[in-house]
Protein backbone atom coordinates (compact mmCIF):
# COMPACT_ATOMS: atom_id res chain seq x y z
CA UNK A 1 0.00 0.00 0.00
CA UNK A 2 2.74 2.28 0.43
CA UNK A 3 4.01 2.45 -3.24
CA UNK A 4 0.38 3.16 -4.69
CA UNK A 5 0.12 7.08 -3.63
CA UNK A 6 -3.71 5.99 -4.27
CA UNK A 7 -5.58 9.28 -3.69
CA UNK A 8 -2.43 11.83 -2.71
CA UNK A 9 -3.71 14.53 -5.30
CA UNK A 10 -5.38 17.83 -5.12
CA UNK A 11 -7.99 16.38 -6.94
CA UNK A 12 -8.96 13.46 -4.34
CA UNK A 13 -8.66 15.54 -1.34
CA UNK A 14 -10.83 18.49 -2.87
CA UNK A 15 -13.31 16.18 -4.31
CA UNK A 16 -13.28 14.21 -1.06
CA UNK A 17 -13.81 17.13 1.22
CA UNK A 18 -16.84 19.31 -0.72
CA UNK A 19 -18.57 15.30 -0.24
CA UNK A 20 -17.50 14.58 3.25
CA UNK A 21 -19.16 18.28 3.84
CA UNK A 22 -22.50 17.46 1.82
CA UNK A 23 -22.15 13.93 3.86
CA UNK A 24 -22.49 15.76 6.92
CA UNK A 25 -24.90 18.95 6.04
CA UNK A 26 -27.01 15.87 5.34
CA UNK A 27 -26.76 13.91 8.16
CA UNK A 28 -27.48 17.08 10.27
CA UNK A 29 -30.53 18.11 8.13
CA UNK A 30 -31.90 14.18 8.57
CA UNK A 31 -31.58 14.35 12.36
CA UNK A 32 -33.52 17.77 11.85
CA UNK A 33 -36.57 15.64 10.10
CA UNK A 34 -35.45 18.65 7.19
CA UNK A 35 -35.72 16.98 3.48
CA UNK A 36 -35.09 19.96 1.67
CA UNK A 37 -31.37 20.99 3.63
CA UNK A 38 -31.06 16.31 3.52
CA UNK A 39 -31.37 16.72 -0.06
CA UNK A 40 -28.97 19.90 -0.34
CA UNK A 41 -26.52 17.76 1.33
CA UNK A 42 -26.95 15.22 -0.74
CA UNK A 43 -26.41 17.63 -4.05
CA UNK A 44 -23.41 18.85 -2.16
CA UNK A 45 -21.45 15.17 -2.27
CA UNK A 46 -22.30 14.96 -6.23
CA UNK A 47 -20.85 18.86 -6.58
CA UNK A 48 -17.81 16.97 -4.86
CA UNK A 49 -17.79 14.34 -7.19
CA UNK A 50 -17.86 16.46 -10.14
CA UNK A 51 -15.69 18.82 -9.27
CA UNK A 52 -12.59 16.40 -8.61
CA UNK A 53 -13.78 14.57 -11.97
CA UNK A 54 -12.85 18.09 -13.42
CA UNK A 55 -9.96 18.73 -11.38
CA UNK A 56 -8.34 15.23 -12.38
CA UNK A 57 -9.02 16.47 -16.49
CA UNK A 58 -7.16 19.58 -15.72
CA UNK A 59 -4.21 17.59 -15.03
CA UNK A 60 -4.44 17.65 -10.96
CA UNK A 61 -5.34 14.01 -10.55
CA UNK A 62 -3.37 11.02 -10.79
CA UNK A 63 -1.51 10.91 -14.40
CA UNK A 64 -2.81 8.10 -16.71
CA UNK A 65 0.48 6.23 -16.92
CA UNK A 66 0.32 5.20 -12.90
CA UNK A 67 -2.96 3.66 -12.93
CA UNK A 68 -1.28 0.57 -15.06
CA UNK A 69 -2.18 -2.75 -13.20
CA UNK A 70 0.62 -4.80 -11.18
CA UNK A 71 1.86 -7.84 -13.15
CA UNK A 72 2.55 -11.03 -10.98
CA UNK A 73 5.13 -13.09 -11.25
CA UNK A 74 4.50 -17.01 -12.18
CA UNK A 75 7.57 -18.92 -11.33
CA UNK A 76 8.93 -21.08 -13.68
CA UNK A 77 7.76 -25.02 -14.54
CA UNK A 78 10.51 -27.60 -14.70
CA UNK A 79 8.79 -28.63 -18.06
CA UNK A 80 9.50 -24.70 -19.24
CA UNK A 81 12.90 -24.86 -19.22
CA UNK A 82 13.28 -28.42 -21.04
Amino acid sequence: MAGSSHGHTPAAWTGVTIAFIGFCVAGAFMVMAQPAGFWAGMAIVVVGGIVGWIMSAMGMGMPKDTHKPIATAQPESADAKS
